[in-house]
Order: structure tokens, then C-alpha cells, then sequence
């Protein structure tokens, strides 16, 4: 007889169990890593603890004529108060200083052990602006509301923002003057952007709105030498003709045009 087959099981595949693992470190050599890595934070922290000491001096320098070095050294006093000579906040003191009246640039550097060097550079009047600001030779207008101002500024005006255009302009205009023995007084830039100015001798130049270099030019070439020579007898010399000029004399209420052409803005 045949017997019955055995039942035989599956064997089932083992799972394949993986155990986690340290891995072989050599622990006494890491501590030792460790330990050097903390000494020479200490160390680097010692040293900046020695370096960053309170500032205790301020010693400042410069060309002084407006500008109060004792100011100065209070407005850095106050800024730095505190702070130690690593960790001060070299730009908000020379945002500080920049806020005193009458500086223009500051240089501000550490002086070891504990000490700051302030090197001050005061502003540069080029002329007057209005009654009672003043204009630096870039043009911009560094302070209004001036009781006391040198009498030998130009007196410039001009509608708001017009200063940097009208300073501009009156620096080059000076320098071409000032070579033939004249000088600007002052100058003025209407709402209408028209444009004159007054010479040393008392004689009002006009240029208009249009063409004011080309008309600059043809007074510098054409109407100066009258000017020069006869500057106490000319109330004005109005550049605005095309072809010429026309010359107001004192003492009388017309005007003499010297060439051809009708006026022109």
C-alpha cells in the first residue's frame, strides 16, 4: 500500500536582524580633542577680555575754526560709554560726530590699550545761500539759520532744491572771473529759471533762461573789457539779445543795445 505523503512545511526565511552598533572610538583620545578645543576657547576668550578694556581716552585733532574740540570729545564720550575698546561701535560714533554742526568728514580709530583717535575735518563755506545758510563746495547746504557769516561769501538763492545747480555754477563762473580782477557778489536763479549776477563793481549781469553758458561766454568775450573799464558808470549789462548785448547806465532810466538782434528769455 501507498502510504500518505507527509506534510511537509515550508521553512520560512529567517529575518535578517541587525543589531546597532557604537563604533570603536577612542574615547581617550576624543577627550583629550575636546579639552584642547575648550582651552583654547578660554585662552581666546582671556585674550579678548584683556583687549576689550573700557576706553579711557579720546584724544582729537584737526583744523579747528568752527568746531569745538571739546565737543567733539563729549559727543564720543557719550556715544562710547560702556562699551569696551573691542566691541565699541566705531560707526555709530561717526554717525554721531557727523551730526556737530560744522563737520564734515571724521576718521575714528582704536588706540591701544584704551584710547580713540578722532581725526576732524570741518566744513568748507563757499558761499551763502538765502539770508542765513550756508553752501560747502559740493553745493550742498550744511547749515541754515547762521547769525554770524563771513561778508566775503557770494550770497546765492534759488528755488528748493536748486543749490547743488546754482553752487555749480557759481564756482565756475568765480574762477573765470577772479583771473581778470572781478569776483561774483551774488547770484540768483528765479522760479521762471532765469539767471543774473552781481559782480564786485557793482554791476548786475543778465542771462536769462535759455543758453546760460553760451551767453556766460559771449559776455566773458565780448562785454567784459566794458565792464573793467567803465564798471562805476554800468547799472546792468543784459545778455539776453541775440546778436548783442544792452548796457543800463547809472543815472539813466534806458538802456544802450550794443549789436543787433531783439531780446530773447
Amino acid at each position: 500500500m501507498l502510504g500518505r505523503p507527509k506534510n511537509r512545511r515550508r521553512k520560512e526565511p529567517k529575518e535578517d536582524v541587525r543589531r546597532w552598533q557604537l563604533p570603536d572610538l577612542n574615547w581617550r583620545r576624543l577627550a583629550a580633542s575636546l579639552a584642547s578645543v575648550l582651552v583654547v576657547c578660554a585662552v581666546a576668550a582671556g585674550i579678548l577680555w584683556t583687549l576689550d578694556q573700557p576706553i579711557e581716552t579720546v584724544s582729537v585733532s584737526g583744523r579747528f575754526q568752527r568746531v569745538a574740540p571739546v565737543d567733539i570729545e563729549r559727543t564720543v564720550r557719550e556715544r562710547v560709554r560702556g562699551a569696551g575698546l573691542l566691541t565699541v561701535d566705531l560707526d555709530a560714533v561717526r554717525k554721531a560726530l557727523h551730526q556737530v554742526p560744522w563737520v564734515d568728514s571724521v576718521s575714528v580709530q582704536r588706540a591701544w590699550p584704551r584710547g580713540l583717535t578722532v581725526l576732524v575735518i570741518e566744513q568748507v563755506a563757499a558761499a551763502r545761500w538765502g539770508e542765513s545758510g550756508l553752501l560747502n563746495t559740493r553745493g550742498e547746504l550744511f547749515a541754515t539759520g547762521e547769525r554770524h557769516i563771513p561778508p566775503e561769501l557770494a550770497e546765492l538763492s534759488g528755488p528748493d532744491g536748486s543749490q547743488a545747480l546754482v553752487a555749480q555754477r557759481y564756482l565756475a563762473m568765480q574762477s573765470r572771473l577772479v583771473q581778470v580782477g572781478l569776483r561774483l557778489t551774488a547770484m540768483r536763479l528765479d522760479a521762471r529759471g532765469s539767471w543774473e549776477f552781481d559782480l564786485s563793481d557793482g554791476v548786475t549781469v543778465r542771462l536769462g533762461r535759455r543758453q546760460f553758458d553760451e551767453r556766460f561766454e559771449k559776455f566773458m568775450s565780448a562785454a567784459l573789457k566794458l565792464v573793467t573799464q567803465r564798471g562805476e558808470d554800468i547799472r546792468y549789462v543784459d545778455m539776453r539779445y541775440t546778436n548783442g548785448f544792452a548796457i543800463g547806465w547809472r543815472g539813466s532810466a534806458g538802456h544802450k543795445p550794443d549789436g543787433d538782434g531783439g531780446r530773447d528769455a
